[in-house]
């Protein structure tokens, strides 16, 4: 048996969830049943449309609505913990080969639920599954954790520029 790894896609630069999309459809190309749980995120999202035309990947998201310019509320925390329970149950379960966690990192950095908790679902994964991990900020102990750790660093953006996300390419 091959055994399953833990990435961490983080940083300040854009293509984290872009990157673990890939992998999702790259993985599911090779048979591979996949779950992807969105943390945060809440709004529509163009890959929402095509990842549910794919019948071996599974997306749910667990955010509310974008609080990111403010503080999260309780049923912002309520949502997340929401996610972090059916996430437990779903790596034990084994149904899946790979579980892409988006924006855990985010849901970590607001504290929405505490780090030892993923911590220990991390350490006590089943051995042959994939776990992916997105988001901005994450921790020295979580990068420990892992066993891929890449880190996007942003060295222009247009955003700067006064270019707003645009559809289909940022969302």
């Amino acid at each position: 048996m091959i055994p399953g790894m833990i990435h961490i896609y983080t940083g300040n630069g854009k293509g984290k969830t872009t990157a673990a999309l890939g992998l999702a459809l790259r993985a599911s190309g090779a048979g591979k049943k996949v779950y992807i749980a969105q943390f945060v995120k809440g709004m529509h999202y163009a890959e929402l449309d095509a990842l549910r035309k794919q019948p071996k990947i599974t997306i749910r998201q667990f955010g509310l609505d974008c609080f990111i310019m403010n503080e999260p509320g309780e049923k912002d925390i309520a949502a997340a913990r929401k996610g972090l329970e059916t996430v437990k149950a779903l790596i034990h379960s084994k149904k899946y080969d790979v579980i892409i966690l988006d924006e855990l990192c985010i849901a970590l950095y607001y504290k929405l639920f505490e780090e030892v908790e993923v911590l220990c679902m991390l350490q006590s994964k089943p051995v042959e599954t994939e776990i992916i991990i997105t988001g901005r900020y994450a921790s020295e102990e979580l990068k420990n954790a892992a066993d891929l750790v890449t880190e996007m660093k942003e060295i222009k953006h247009y955003f700067n520029r006064g270019i707003l996300a645009r559809n289909g390419i940022e969302y």
